[in-house]
């Protein structure tokens, strides 16, 4: 009995010491907003903190709370689900897609038997897991997966997230360090949502947002806030008073063919942001002259082009205008977006 106590007091040891590390990674400046999601303190406890004060004794304060409601693993996971979704950014993305049965329909979806389905799933296969699910916007159901092995506890510090979106084939997934465990979640998402196939798309960003965007053909209604009325940006020309006449004028003709180009490839609408696009090359050396280092080669030869931006599909949208860059630019930069991908392998036909 003395030993089932100790044991529940190191758990909640455990837990507090978790909630703290969460409470350190909020800014300030969100602290409240995270709190009244999470609803776990009450009004009036929340009103007994002093949010002035510096966070080291802020945190404390706040986590003495927690203990004396006695919060539970659950609840500190709840916590953790909530500062990741205000905080997608710090995690890097990737997209997979599910297919149903041939000449199968699209049920009608159960949240509670798709949660029970899919920690039973990993519980079965895993003797020390913890799943935690919050529903969110959109219908979308936030899933967090803390892995452990059969002899060790859970590590909650390096869970794996998922974002499912219901009626839909796409998941989003955080990266995981845990490549092992990939196999596993991808079985369970499978069955409990009743497709027969998961796939990774070659699409990855930062920008959770982004991303449904792209893979939904969503990205011209959903950044809203764009005045597609605005002309787009372009660099200035200083044009001498004495130029010839024709020049302006073809060069006004040119400047409004590039615009529309880049309106036709890009549209109006601000594009979904992505940080990169990589290319891989794999050729054969072709050449009409006999001999040679490399014409015996059977391997192919291969290389990658990375380009990288904060915005890339905005920089790539501003190249012709500003006039680095020929319009239209070359469909392999400007179709990422209708392809839903970013990752390309280019081969010899």
């Amino acid at each position: 009995m003395a030993g089932d106590m100790s044991r529940a007091e190191e758990m909640d040891e455990t837990v507090a010491e978790f909630i703290k590390r969460i409470f350190l990674k909020i800014p300030m400046t969100n602290i409240m907003t995270i709190l009244k999601a999470w609803d776990f303190l009450s009004e009036s406890q929340l009103q007994t903190v002093n949010f002035r004060q510096r966070k080291e004794p802020l945190v404390q304060e706040l986590v003495l709370l927690c203990e004396e409601k006695c919060a539970s693993l659950n609840d500190a996971a709840l916590l953790d689900i909530i500062y990741i979704q205000v905080h997608r950014h710090q995690k890097l993305w990737d997209v997979f897609k599910m297919n149903k049965g041939p000449g199968e329909d699209v049920d009608l979806f159960d949240i509670e038997q798709f949660k029970s389905s899919f920690t039973k799933i990993l519980q079965r296969a895993l003797k020390n897991v913890t799943v935690s699910f919050r529903d969110a916007e959109e219908n979308a159901v936030w899933i967090r997966i803390a892995w452990g092995t059969h002899h060790t506890k859970p590590n909650q510090y390096k869970a794996t997230y998922v974002v499912y979106y219901p009626q839909t084939p796409y998941v989003f997934m955080s990266l995981s360090r845990l490549k092992r465990n990939i196999p596993l979640l991808d079985q369970a998402l499978m069955i409990a949502s009743k497709h027969h196939q998961i796939v990774k798309i070659d699409l990855r960003s930062r920008y959770l947002d982004s991303l449904k965007a792209i893979v939904f053909k969503q990205y011209n209604q959903f950044f809203e806030t764009h005045n597609s009325t605005a002309p787009l940006q372009e660099t200035s020309l200083w044009l001498d008073t004495n130029m010839d006449l024709r020049v302006i004028h073809e060069n006004k003709i040119e400047k409004e063919r590039v615009q529309r180009v880049t309106r036709e490839t890009f549209g109006d609408c601000p594009q979904p942001r992505l940080e990169f696009a990589q290319y891989k090359l794999e050729t054969k050396f072709k050449s009409n002259l006999n001999g040679g280092i490399l014409a015996d080669r059977e391997e192919p030869l291969r290389c990658m082009i990375k380009f990288s931006s904060p915005h890339l599909l905005e920089a790539l949208k501003s190249l012709a205008p500003a006039g680095i860059a020929d319009a239209p630019l070359s469909p392999l930069l400007t179709c990422i977006p209708n392809k839903g991908m970013n990752y390309f392998k280019i081969k010899d036909k």
